[in-house]
């Protein structure tokens, strides 16, 4: 007897951000769903019905769950994206914690409001932090042949393509001339036919 598919929906704004990942997961699967975009007029009133006050928000047959990359990973693990084995879906979620990380650096330069400090937080970014981080990143996707983990597509692939995207539009496309590792991932990810296919219909935002 066929599994009944639940039925999702999607929350988040009219933006990529921390929701693109998981229609990413949606389209590489092939998984109907309702991509609800929420503008920023009607997010006060719906601020109080979602879990933690915050977006995204999948509903799961109606139920909502919060947190992007635990949803990322239970659609994930649901179909068959963590890896070969628990040491894969164990490096899957070392290597999104630690982009993590690096994303976080770089929302502090861009939400500071004071120009001097923006200023003296961007060049600290560019020379010590982005470069400690994504040099990582090169050595291990460049061992594995344009794969985050191992040498099948993973979860880690969607995170890692949609931040390197953003990353271009923030810094420039020649953001990531000194990492060819990581442009092959973002290529090969952007390549997958169903990806393709996302990338041609999804609306247009900056982020």
């Amino acid at each position: 007897m066929t599994e009944k598919q639940p039925l999702y929906k999607l929350i988040y704004f009219n933006a990529r951000g921390r929701a693109e990942h998981i229609r990413y997961i949606f389209a590489y699967v092939g998984i109907d769903y309702v991509d609800e975009r929420i503008f920023k007029e009607r997010w006060p009133e719906l601020k109080k019905s979602m879990p933690y006050g915050m977006l995204p928000v999948l509903e799961i047959d109606g139920k909502p769950i919060a947190q992007s990359n635990a949803v990322a990973r239970y659609l994930a693990r649901k179909h068959n994206l963590t890896g070969r084995n628990e040491w894969e879906a164990m490096m899957c979620d070392v290597l999104v914690d630690t982009l993590g990380d690096l994303k976080q650096f770089i929302s502090q330069y861009r939400t500071e409001e004071d120009l001097f400090k923006k200023e003296e937080k961007k060049m600290k970014l560019l020379k010590e932090t982005i470069p400690f981080y994504l040099n990582k990143f090169e050595q291990i996707i460049s061992e594995n042949g344009s794969y985050t983990v191992g040498t099948t597509t993973t979860w880690a692939d969607f995170v890692f393509a949609v931040a390197l995207e953003n990353f271009e539009n923030i810094f420039g496309t020649m953001a990531l001339e000194n990492y060819p590792g990581l442009r092959a991932l973002k290529k090969r990810v952007h390549e997958i036919p169903s990806i393709v296919s996302w990338l041609s219909k999804r609306p247009h935002t900056e982020f």
